[in-house]
């Protein structure tokens, strides 16, 4: 019998997505680094969320493992098996494996459509099933996330955002995925439909077996939600570990940041000193060295000189020179 340890569901490694910037008659005159030398690797069943401030590369991430982008550099492997590198096609089957609710539900689901027939398109696209057995599976589906098998004869635009993104949920469910990419799914609703929708995710979770991968810059929703986190800064991951490690005990300065500018009601703050000035560089000019530098508090001579690695204590990883001294 092997001792061999079972492989990772997902596996990211060394991924970057650049875009061109163009100038006069369209050439090109630089490269945004939207996402630069990503690694990491999400467990079976596991909830990971990755925060970061607008435009850290929180999205394109989600994307470029999704397929959406293209990646320019690494690739990607979903048990074992590489689905993304620079040029290779994804394939259909892949694609139900993997799956993306937006931000937007109802901008996913055809205004002109009614909700059954948006449930039953991906199953047409991705199987052979006659439609009898294709309702019988979407009603079952509709009736895990919680919403009444009369939504089905409604349009978009007759339900509420709550009830689009448990559409929008139903709709990826229908194809069996093992990995779902959540892009910041609890925004714009009201805090009690929020806790409705997150005790959704976790059920669901349990009872289809799934792993998510947690898209949010809303820190007390992944708080509450994900087993681990990663944080970003200007497409790079700064610092990544267990949630409560990383909430209790933030080894790098833009993740005390982060938590120090969180809204908070009683108890004390874990970061009281440190703030977040000014705006992220941009992502076509980055900085030498280290990437927060010019934002941190602590910077010193040689965060301009040396572009850090991440360094793993216990499991938790931070990309600062200075994290050592932070701790202390």
């Amino acid at each position: 019998m092997s001792d061999a340890l079972p492989l990772p569901l997902l596996e990211v490694e060394r991924l970057a997505r650049h875009f061109p910037v163009r100038g006069f008659l369209n050439r090109q005159v630089g490269t945004l680094r939207a996402l630069d030398d990503v690694s990491f690797s999400v467990s079976e069943g596991e909830v990971l969320g990755i925060v970061g401030e607008s435009g850290c590369g929180k999205s394109t991430l989600g994307k470029t493992l999704m397929g959406i982008h293209d990646p320019s550099r690494g690739e990607v492997r979903l048990q074992g098996e590489r689905i993304a590198a620079p040029g290779q096609k994804r394939a259909a089957a892949v694609r139900a494996r993997l799956q993306y609710v937006y931000q937007d539900p109802g901008a996913s689901l055809d205004p002109r459509w009614t909700l059954r027939r948006s449930l039953h398109e991906p199953l047409i696209i991705h199987t052979d099933w006659p439609r009898a057995k294709r309702e019988a599976h979407v009603q079952a589906i509709v009736k895990s996330v919680g919403l009444p098998e009369a939504h089905l004869d409604l349009y978009p635009h007759e339900i509420s955002g709550g009830q689009q993104r448990r559409v929008g949920l139903a709709r990826i469910l229908v194809l069996g995925p093992q990995l779902v990419i959540f892009d910041e799914p609890t925004s714009g609703l009201d805090v009690s439909v929020q806790a409705t929708v997150l005790a959704l995710f976790r059920d669901l979770r349990q009872e289809f077996g799934l792993t998510y991968l947690f898209i949010s810059h809303d820190l007390a929703v992944v708080r509450s939600i994900c087993d681990r986190v990663i944080v970003m800064y200007l497409g790079r991951i700064v610092e990544i570990g267990s949630t409560a490690d990383v909430f209790a005990a933030p080894r790098h300065p833009y993740t005390r940041s982060l938590l120090s500018a969180a809204p908070r009601i009683g108890g004390p703050r874990v970061t009281e000193n440190f703030s977040l000035q000014g705006e992220p560089p941009d992502p076509s000019n980055v900085p030498s060295g280290c990437r927060f530098r010019t934002r941190c508090p602590l910077a010193i001579d040689r965060c301009a000189k040396i572009d850090p690695p991440a360094e793993f204590e216990g499991g938790h990883g931070v990309a600062c020179l200075r994290w050592r001294e932070l701790a202390a």
